[in-house]
């Protein structure tokens, strides 16, 4: 048999890197998954769904173990009882030291970005937001401090001009399924030599809550234009207008050559969408408003009433 493998993790992100290990045998064996439980996903109301690692588990015929809580004794325990040779890690809850330090091995950890770059919640979305041209993924050893651990390897891409989070968070899903394929294969290898991270070039990237992903059209277009698609499709960039909810799926800087305006102003240009930054204009392709369901920024300007072009974004 081969290095006995736990895999731990919930969502979408995670699921390629599974798909991998699991075909790395008779090398690795995948002895145990461990995912969040099921819950409504959809909605409040909707009936509870399996993670998409769950799911995916299932479908392998790979035993699964469903937590929430992983700081229990009794989650310690069933881990140990997998007898893990290696952990590894992606998109899961932070692991205490009594599991992260069970197999001989080590316990390893996927994250979306190249560290110490964006250590924290929302890695990929704040490399957007801030209009970095590159990331990537690190596979790193877990220790106490949350994604700080010694770095065993990365892969580096490009960030597309208009690529939004839920592309390239699809892309490095792909890329990182590589990451830890080889990541792996360095371990049972004896290949790895763990690299300290330099904490002076140590950057967050904190979860993303109702107050960070509100639009402030005080700024540039370019910067604009980073923050909604650095937002999308989830949770999504919004503002208000008209004294309601504005979510923004997706936008582009416009070249319309139109006079200056207050950050925030709205416009109605040949049927287009547009709203001011400071230094030029944004078109809105995709809005939804609140209650509504989304729409393409053109079939939003031809429900405004009259006059509502006036209005400002806030």
């Amino acid at each position: 048999m081969g290095l006995r493998v736990v895999f731990m993790g919930t969502p979408e992100f995670a699921v390629p890197s599974l798909r991998r290990i699991a075909a790395m045998t008779p090398q690795f064996e995948t002895v145990l998954v461990v995912t969040g439980c099921d819950k409504p996903r959809r909605s409040k109301n909707s009936p509870p769904e399996p993670t998409p690692v769950k799911q995916a588990a299932l479908e392998l015929g790979l035993p699964v173990f469903e937590s929430d809580d992983v700081r229990t004794p009794e989650f310690a325990a069933r881990i140990a009882e997998a007898r893990p040779d290696v952990i590894v890690v992606a998109a899961f809850r932070i692991l205490p030291p009594s599991v992260f330090e069970l197999p001989p091995l080590g316990t390893f950890n996927l994250h979306g970005s190249l560290l110490p770059a964006y250590r924290g919640a929302a890695p990929v979305n704040w490399s957007i937001i801030n209009g970095n041209a590159e990331t990537g993924v690190t596979t790193f050893f877990l220790q106490k401090s949350v994604d700080t651990g010694n770095i065993i390897t990365m892969d580096r891409t490009p960030i597309g001009p208009d690529e939004n989070a839920s592309e390239l968070l699809s892309r490095l899903s792909e890329i990182g399924a590589g990451t830890v394929e080889r990541t792996l294969a360095m371990i049972a290898g004896g290949a790895v030599t763990p690299q300290k991270q330099d904490e002076r070039l140590a950057t967050k990237a904190p979860k993303l809550t109702r107050e960070n992903t509100r639009i402030d059209w005080n700024q540039p277009v370019q910067r604009l234009h980073d923050f909604i698609r650095g937002l999308a499709l989830k949770p999504t960039a919004w503002t208000t207008f008209g004294g309601r909810s504005l979510k923004i799926y997706k936008a582009k800087p416009s070249s319309d050559e139109l006079p200056s305006e207050e950050p925030g102003t709205l416009c109605i240009a040949d049927g287009h969408l547009l709203v001011a930054g400071t230094d030029g204009w944004l078109e809105l392709l995709s809005v939804q408003a609140e209650g509504k369901k989304a729409m393409d920024g053109e079939s939003f300007a031809r429900g405004l009433r009259a006059g509502d072009e006036a209005l400002r974004f806030f």
